[in-house]
């Protein structure tokens, strides 16, 4: 309850995730009929970086500040980039999308969106900030727990997505028993579930979970941006994408190194894998 996602807004990790949310409702919007999107963990929607809050860190300087001043990015990145340019119409970076705002300007007419948040406050934000858009739900309550209320839509098609602050240890633990609820309430949903990289030996078994689990084809990718042998610092973000859409592979394959050679060059790099490579597997 504790965590405010402001200070961290715009970071590098912010950029990977909803680069590939981004993305992820672009193949949405390729066919006519409606869909529907779940963010579990949905903040205050969109974000000031010249607030006392993310001055404080300045992780934006290290995250979108840098992507948005190169003068040509992988095609990859284009909607996502469009759509904070846009935010920052006199072209001075103040402005940052987050995972609401992101979904939303990309929707259609008949698209819903539904937005849970447990932070009192932040859920206040959010119900005023959508409040003249009847596409939106917003929901005071426990993330893990709306996939039992809210799953699955009558709409067929649409993603959910998962971003936990990890202020518990059991925080993967907790995310592993999530997406076993929602594939099995919603199978042929996509699924964008973020998860911090320290240690390596903590993703690894979070991925072996994943993989023992079964269920529908489900990739992995990671920007790190520096080595995952010290458990006590983020040193990357890993998203684990349950059913992801055709050419999303390689879509990241190519966003995600080149975002590692930006953000860090000596050291980062940019990884996609298949945990399950066919369905059932």
């Amino acid at each position: 309850m504790n965590y405010r996602h402001a200070y961290h807004a715009g970071n590098f990790a912010d950029v990977m995730k909803h680069a590939a949310i981004a993305l992820v409702v672009e193949s949405l919007c390729r066919k006519d009929k409606p869909f529907f999107v779940l963010d579990t963990h949905a903040g205050i929607g969109a974000y000031d970086l010249a607030s006392v809050a993310a001055e404080k860190t300045g992780e934006f300087l290290g995250g979108i500040a840098p992507v948005l001043a190169q003068p040509s990015a992988p095609p990859s990145l284009d909607s996502y980039l469009r759509m904070v340019r846009a935010f920052n119409p006199d072209g001075t970076l103040r402005w940052y999308p987050g995972s609401p705002e992101v979904v939303r300007q990309m929707m259609r007419d008949d698209d819903r969106l539904a937005l849970v948040e447990l932070h009192p406050e932040d859920a206040d934000m959010l119900r005023r900030r959508f409040a003249a858009d009847r596409r939106v739900g917003v929901h005071h309550m426990d993330g893990h727990m709306a996939a039992k209320g809210l799953l699955p839509p009558h709409e067929r098609r649409g993603l959910v997505l998962i971003d936990p602050p990890f202020e518990v240890k059991d925080e993967l633990e907790r995310l592993r028993v999530t997406l076993r609820r929602i594939r099995r309430l919603w199978p042929t949903g996509i699924v964008v579930a973020w998860y911090p990289i320290k240690g390596r030996e903590t993703v690894r078994r979070f991925h072996q979970a994943v993989r023992d689990e079964g269920g529908a084809k489900t990739l992995a990718a990671e920007l790190l941006l520096r080595s995952d042998d010290d458990p006590f610092r983020l040193n990357g973000s890993g998203l684990v994408i349950i059913n992801p859409p055709w050419r999303l592979e390689e879509s990241l394959a190519e966003m995600l190194p080149w975002l590692a050679g930006l953000l860090a060059p000596q050291s980062g790099r940019g990884t996609v894998e298949w945990l399950i490579a066919e369905e059932g597997g």
